[in-house]
């Protein structure tokens, strides 16, 4: 009984770090059965002895495709289980010049093909003896190529209407992956604040409750920064909210540089108030984070190109906030449950977040007392 094999689902991740032109609504599914499925039904339409799914990695994708490697994702056949991850150039083999090339390509009599790459032949004391490649494409992007080996129950390898069989095939897995990545961005859409990028309030509940689990589970602290920007009325009064909305994308987008290489949360709680969770840090680190982003905001020129909302650049400067900060070690004492915990972060936070403002503004306070901004030089 012929055996089909695909990465697991944590390797398959890697893969499906890709983008759709459009957003649709596609049911979730299980990726790898479906790679699986397709391979088993190329295979009883155009029978053979092995073959593969391999496709590029979309985050060391370069648009000169001869530069990028190909993954074997799926496979089935003698030496199978042995293939999965491993990868080959794009300048490699018959897989490569399709993938490069972007047409289908077919080899009755490989070893005597320019193309062909004997080194997995060698390699396994294998003999390839005909070979069939199709590209594999998302939209209209070649990400991958669809190969099988070794034509059964036929001499002259593999024919046209093969080919027309397996380009089918290979438009199933494009909708398999298609499906997958609209589930993925259906899901990502509904957590994330429309005008800002960040993490919508509804969300950051969620995400909140988890990460004070996780961080109670592993003994670690948890910063809650609860930032609000000061006097921003006056930008719509003054600019009109075009402007307004124009500096509030600017901020969250500010804010989500802080969020790359970390497991921070930046989120949108609403009008010009936005939440940073900082899992791991300790007070003093999440007061640090808290001081660079207040200077980084007061030290921004808004509005300073033609903007997706303001149309007209403005230059607007001066623009400050003021920021609360909570830590989970520090401030809750006690066994709470994680809800409890979470509300109770919010609001030390939130009530930090009004001392700085009754201070002065343009300045960080915790829970416990005024932090003064911070000395430069």
């Amino acid at each position: 009984m012929t055996r089909f094999h695909c990465l697991e689902p944590a390797e398959l991740e890697a893969f499906l770090e890709r983008r759709r032109a459009t957003p649709a609504f596609g049911r979730d599914m299980s990726l790898a059965e479906n790679l699986s499925t397709v391979l088993r039904k190329a295979n009883e339409f155009v029978p053979s002895e092995a073959g593969s799914i391999l496709l590029d990695n979309p985050n060391a994708k370069r648009s000169d495709r001869s530069q990028n490697s190909l993954t074997f994702i799926a496979s089935f056949g003698d030496a199978s289980e042995v293939l999965l991850g491993k990868e080959i150039s794009a300048v490699d083999g018959i897989a490569g010049h399709v993938y490069r090339e972007g047409r289908s390509y077919s080899a009755s009599n490989p070893s005597d093909d320019e193309l062909f790459y004997p080194l997995f032949d060698e390699d396994n004391q294998y003999q390839t003896r005909s070979l069939v490649a199709i590209p594999i494409r998302i939209e209209q992007e070649v990400c991958g190529v669809l190969e099988l080996v070794n034509r059964k129950f036929t001499d002259g390898g593999y024919t046209q209407h093969d080919v027309n069989l397996l380009e089918i095939f290979a438009g199933f897995i494009s909708v398999s992956i298609q499906n997958v990545l609209d589930g993925r961005q259906a899901q990502e859409i509904a957590k994330r604040d429309n005008l800002t990028g960040l993490f919508n309030d509804r969300f950051l509940h969620i995400a909140l409750s988890g990460a004070i689990e996780r961080c109670r589970s592993q003994d670690q602290d948890l910063v809650l920064l609860f930032l609000d920007l000061d006097f921003f009325k006056r930008v719509n009064d003054s600019h009109g909210h075009l402007a307004g909305s124009q500096v509030l994308q600017e901020v969250g987008h500010l804010l989500r540089q802080f969020e790359k290489g970390r497991e921070f949360i930046a989120a949108r709680y609403g009008g010009d108030e936005f939440v940073l969770v900082l899992p791991g840090c300790n007070l003093g680190e999440g007061i640090e984070v808290a001081e660079t982003i207040r200077e980084e905001i007061v030290s921004t020129t808004f509005c300073s190109v033609r903007g997706e909302i303001q149309p007209d650049p403005l230059y607007l400067t001066g623009i400050t906030c003021s920021v609360g900060v909570a830590s989970l070690r520090h401030h809750l004492a006690g066994e709470m449950s994680p809800e409890r915990c979470k509300s109770t972060l919010l609001r030390l936070a939130d009530s930090a977040m009004y001392v700085a403002k009754e201070t002065g503004r343009n300045r960080t306070a915790t829970a416990s007392e005024p932090v003064r901004r911070r000395e430069v030089g």
